[in-house]
This record gives structure tokens, sequence and C-alpha cells, in this order.
């Protein structure tokens, strides 16, 4: 993780900044918050946004990585913007990146990795205007752009696994290149930034970087339903190719206690839920992630908690990726979903409590099944290449937090979480981005 003089000098590097609204220049307007539409794919199940980078603005369509590091794209050559550059090595901005490697012709390279399928691989770091839509936190307003963004180009290999269209990744992680530290940082708005994904494939979830409020229809500002944990800084960075160097994780982890369903708390190793010296363990927020993960005797646990729980319920055959599957008619509908036992990640005490309800912890695989959406990540310690492991004990994946708002609070290393908004008559895909604000 770069160091605070690298993030000072981050910030002067920016400054003085240039910031245009699609009218008219102004050095004047300050934006309170800036906003991203995010859409479901239906196919993949990931989680999409639009970048506007470049001169003349050129859309990539990018992956939304939670615990991502930078922003990459497939830089085209033959339309590359005139606002581009790459970054000379031995540069201020160089010595931001984290893997501070030169070609030889002394240009600054960097690591971009797709997160999904865990490939990395090494391309030009560089430069370019980027344009975002501000918002006062209940519409979107003006907007603004950044002329000197950082980012990597990245292969086309990179783009294996990905969703159709897909040219990037877009990097909302515990770095000090992510979007959410340079938009701060270019801004002068608390290092913050809040995520609400849309369960639906057809309306758009939304990323609100800045403080709140945070606006859903109607009229709710969900902001005010939070409940605080601290964010856990995992030591060991354990994504792509670049397992154990000395750089900290940029994914957010918190701490899981225990779990309970039905109000009874479930038999786990409690010792799985923290790091080891090798960084392995413990519990991660994912977007990259469709459903949550569990290492295999957690899932054992868990699934046959659930079971127990449900009590007198029709089992069919599982349907993968999932190993618990039930008759879709054994269910009743409730405001927050099915009907079923409700799961809760124990935290820092027992008055601190993530609750999953049915919406979250069932998937319906077609109109007579219903499955518990959490998989089996594998066993923590891998045995050979042939055998499927996982290097963290809880993953909590996009199905877990679809119709939650959670909120990234860095500055002070806390994650404000909503539980499911459903009870609340409200979705994460019920933020205006029709209206214009007059900000």
């Amino acid at each position: 993780m770069a160091s605070p003089y690298h993030f000072m000098l981050f910030i002067s590097l920016l400054f003085p900044i240039i910031i245009s609204s699609s009218s008219a220049q102004t050095t004047s307007f300050r934006p309170k918050s800036l906003i991203l539409p995010v859409t479901k794919d239906a196919s993949t199940l990931q989680y999409t946004t639009i970048i506007t980078q470049g001169t003349p603005p050129t859309q990539v369509k990018a992956i939304v990585d939670l615990g991502g590091e930078f922003l990459w794209t497939v830089c085209d050559q033959a339309n590359r913007s005139s606002t581009y550059k790459i970054v000379r090595c031995r540069s201020a901005q160089c010595n931001l990146g984290d893997l501070k490697s030169c070609d030889t012709a002394n240009n600054c390279m960097e690591s971009p990795t797709n997160t999904v399928i865990n490939l990395g691989s090494s391309d030009y770091f560089s430069q370019d205007t980027l344009s975002i839509q501000s918002s006062d936190g209940s519409n979107p307003g003006r907007l603004v752009s950044i002329p000197k963004f950082l980012f990597s180009c990245a292969p086309t290999l990179l783009l294996e696994g990905l969703a159709s269209g897909v040219k990037g990744l877009a990097a909302l992680g515990w770095n000090v290149l992510s979007l959410p530290l340079q938009f701060s940082a270019a801004f002068s708005f608390p290092r913050k930034f809040a995520l609400c994904l849309s369960s639906s494939t057809s309306a758009n979830g939304v990323v609100l970087f800045g403080d709140g409020p945070y606006m859903l229809g109607p009229g709710i500002d969900v902001s005010k339903l939070l409940t605080y944990t601290p964010l856990i800084r995992n030591p060991i960075n354990l994504v792509g190719g670049f397992f154990g160097v000395s750089e900290p994780s940029a994914e957010y982890f918190i701490g899981v206690k225990s779990i309970k369903i039905g109000g009874k708390t479930v038999p786990v190793n409690t010792t799985l839920l923290s790091f080891n010296k090798e960084g392995e363990g413990g519990t991660k927020i994912s977007t990259v992630f469709p459903y949550s993960s569990l290492e295999t005797s957690i899932h054992k646990a868990v699934v046959d908690a659930f079971v127990k729980a449900l009590g007198n319920v029709t089992r069919v055959a599982a349907v993968a990726p999932f190993s618990a599957c039930f008759s879709a008619k054994s269910f009743v509908s409730t405001r927050t979903g099915p009907g079923v036992p409700l799961i809760e990640f124990v935290l820092q005490s027992e008055k601190v409590v993530w609750r999953i309800n049915g919406a979250n912890s069932m998937v319906f695989v077609n109109k007579d099944v219903a499955c518990l959406g959490f998989v089996d990540g594998g066993p923590l310690r891998f045995v050979d290449w042939g055998i499927k492991f996982t290097r963290t004990a809880i993953v909590i994946g996009g199905h877990q937090i679809e119709d939650n708002l959670i909120q990234i609070d860095l500055a002070a290393s806390r994650l404000g979480f909503s539980s499911s908004l459903l009870a609340t008559q409200t979705t994460c895909s019920n933020f205006n981005f029709t209206s214009a604000a007059n900000n």
C-alpha cells in the first residue's frame, strides 16, 4: 500500500485540477459526490458499469470489482485518445504503482489482474481524462472530468471469462489508485463510497462516491440505516499471480466471529475466521463472486444447520453450484423474500449482526426449485493442483449483498451495512438516474 507521503504526493499531482461540465469548463464547481450506474449481467451474473475515458470521450464497459486495486482497460492503439499518455519510469506517478517495473523504453509498467479467473499480466501504466457524473446523493448532476486519471492498459487475454462487451475492470479497493481514492483526492470529498447492487438484470444499482445522503425512492436516506463494523486489512495480497507480495491486500475483510441460523450458533472451526501467517482465512466481501463461498467444513455445517432449521421441507436434487435445493412450493413469500430461517453473521459483538433474509439466502433456479445460495469453496489448504481450494474462509458474494447498501469508509477503516433494504420497502434499483440536480 502507498505510504501517507505517496497519498499526499498523489493529491499534489492531480491539482490544480481542471473540472469540466458537459456544456462549459469551470474551475469553481466541486461535486459533493459522484455516481456510476451498475448493471447485473444476466448471463455471467457479473456486475458491470460504464467508464468514460479519453479525448474524444469513449465509453468502456467494465467489471465492478469491490476489491480491485486500480482501473484497467484494453487500450485501443488504433483509436487512442489525444490526451492519453504512458507514465514514465521513475516518475512520481510511477512510484504510486504496485509493481514499479519499467520496460526498455523507460515506460512504467503495471500488473493488471482479471480477478474473476485470477489471471494476471503486465502492461503500460497510463494516464488519461476520465469523465463521470456528479450527484447530490439524490439525483445525477453535471458531468465532471479528471484530466490525468491513472490506470493500466491490459492485454486482451485478460478479458477471458468476462461478460460480453467488457473491456476492463473498475476497481473500488483499498488502494491509492482505486476509483474511490483517486476521486476523493481530485475533488476533496471524504474517502467514502457506497455500493448498492440491484437484484434485477433490467434495473441498475449504483455506486455513490463521497458521503451521504444516499437517497433511494420513495425518499429514503439509506445512509441512516447503517450499522458499522471495522474493516480489517489483510497484510498479504492473495490476488493474481503475485501471491504473498509485500503489498497488503486491497480487498475488504470484516471480522465475522460466528454464524447463526434460526437463532442458533452454527458449530464451525473458528480459527478459520482469522488470518493465518500466509494471509489465508477470514471473511471478505466480493462483487466478483456471484454467490457467497464457504470453506468446505463451514459450508457443510451451514447447510446441515439450515436444513435442520427448515424442518419438514421437501428437499429435491441439487442443482450446481448449490448443494441444498428444495421445492419452491414449500416457502411462503414475505417482504424480504422466501420465508426461511434467518442467517446471521455475528461481528464484533452479539449486537452487531449482518442479517441475511430469504431474498439473499435463497436462489430460485427455476419456478419449481429454490436452493440455498452458498457454494462450497473447497478446503483452505490445497493438496495438489487438481484439487479445488480456497484461501479465504468466507466470501460474502454478490447475491448476498444485492438490495443491501454497504458503505466503505476508508478514513475510519469501517464498513457500514444496512442488511436487506426490502424490509424498508425500497431496493437498490430505486436511485433516480433521470432527474437532473441543480448542483
